[in-house]
């Protein structure tokens, strides 16, 4: 039986920056193209539970019209010291680590991660994150929320594979190392 994997899944800047300083994300409409969705269903179809911060969670619901369509396919944890009354959706202000922990016991496929970047930072602190998937979009933002701010220690990765697009989009997709640095 295969282990679970706690999977990062996630678009940034050429330079990092997963949203402009006001949560702007227009930007990730540069390489939209009908047709493709750059393994978005795949990932969709190998996870069963989504963990996502508050702001992240916010940010969806506001460009769903108040909807979010990850609680009608896999179960969903917003990391959040607040209470979240909606459908389908956990909140959970405990330990990440006793999260993945306890996720990892339990029968299923991988968790997808899809950022913020505090949650991000917390699950590399405790080297949690198994596999990493980051497309690149072809814009310099200049600034914005960094994908990987504030993390203390570094993490040593393998290239597993790359993907390059018609778009410009290229997609990076990295395993964690058997070792930190």
């Amino acid at each position: 039986m295969n282990e679970r994997k706690v999977v990062l899944y996630i678009s940034m800047s050429l330079d990092g920056f997963i949203a402009r300083e006001n949560d702007d994300l227009s930007w990730l409409s540069l390489v939209a193209k009908e047709g493709e969705d750059y393994g978005y269903n795949g990932m969709i179809e190998r996870s069963d539970a989504y963990i996502v911060g508050r702001r992240t969670f916010e940010i969806v619901k506001k460009h769903t019209g108040g909807d979010f369509p990850m609680a009608k396919v896999m179960d969903c944890y917003v990391i959040t010291g607040q209470e979240i009354d909606d459908e389908g959706v956990r909140s959970y202000s405990g330990n990440i680590k006793s999260l993945i922990q306890e996720l990892k016991l339990g029968q299923g496929k991988d968790i997808y991660c899809d950022g913020g970047s505090e949650v991000v930072r917390q699950l590399m602190e405790e080297n949690l994150i198994d596999e990493y998937i980051i497309s690149i979009i072809p814009i310099i933002l200049g600034n914005g929320i960094r994908l990987f701010s504030g993390i203390k220690n570094g993490i040593s990765v393998e290239l597993k594979e790359l993907n390059q697009y018609e778009s410009g989009l290229v997609k990076l997709i990295y395993r964690r190392a058997d070792y930190s640095i």
